[in-house]
């Protein structure tokens, strides 16, 4: 009998695999919605949804084997990393979804982070002049942007590859129209060696100010969080060693 393993488990959903299947369960049914709404709609390999009855979605594993892992280096060869970037591109590319962005605007966005900026000083979590300077790099990221549909939640463990083909992207419950840049940034948060290949398959419009900006305004917000939710931001080459290679 294969065992029941827990893959990600918080307040806010829980991810478990048997065997070949991965049952997804969120509180949001909006989440889980938007999930499959948006592996129908997306042009680039996506895994096979089972069945579905809420809370629970149930999708098939996807072959391959992960692009790699924060605060691990990846063994991905440059090809994979450059298809990465050509199947966001094509993704980027594609129509608008439509429902609006799950995301924060501008506005929402920038009080939100000088908020967490302001917290994570007052509560002795990180130093201040490291704090400081982020804010100062993320400020790039902080202009309007042409919405495009983006995954939301680009994490390199999100994208499977055999070899130098893609063969399935997962966790779409944040995708949405969004910032492009966003999505290049976080898959390559704490992987600033890969950006080169990424960007050679995305194409010349990507902007590296921004996404680096990206990389300091996602550490900044999310640091917290993941403390809070049974994840280690300051391991090494995660979070808090992404804000300090911008000092």
């Amino acid at each position: 009998m294969d065992e029941v393993e827990v893959v990600v488990a918080h307040s806010e959903r829980a991810t478990l695999r048997v065997g070949d299947v991965f049952l997804k369960v969120d509180a949001d049914q909006k989440r889980l919605d938007v999930e499959v709404a948006a592996m129908a709609l997306a042009p680039v390999p996506t895994p096979e949804i089972l069945w579905r009855k809420p809370p629970v979605l149930a999708i098939a594993a996807v072959p391959g084997t992960a692009l790699g892992r924060l605060g691990e280096p990846s063994t991905a060869s440059p090809a994979a990393w450059a298809a990465a970037g050509a199947a966001i591109r094509t993704l980027h590319d594609a129509p608008l979804p439509p429902w609006p962005s799950r995301g924060k605007d501008l506005a929402e966005l920038t009080a939100d982070l000088d908020s967490e900026c302001e917290q994570l000083v007052t509560n002795g979590v990180l130093p201040a002049d490291l704090v400081d300077r982020n804010r100062q790099v993320a400020e790039a990221a902080l202009r309007p942007w042409t919405p495009l549909f983006t995954h939301g939640d680009l994490q390199l463990t999100h994208i499977f590859v055999d070899g130098a083909e893609i063969t399935g992207i997962i966790d779409w419950s944040e995708a949405g129209p969004g910032d492009a840049m966003s999505d290049l940034a976080t898959l390559t948060l704490g992987h600033e060696e890969r950006l080169d290949d990424v960007v050679a398959g995305y194409g010349t419009d990507a902007d590296l100010d921004v996404i680096r900006a990206w990389w300091s305004q996602r550490s900044l917000l999310v640091i917290r969080w993941l403390a809070g939710h049974g994840f280690d931001p300051f391991a090494p080459g995660c979070e808090v060693d992404v804000l300090k290679s911008r000092m």
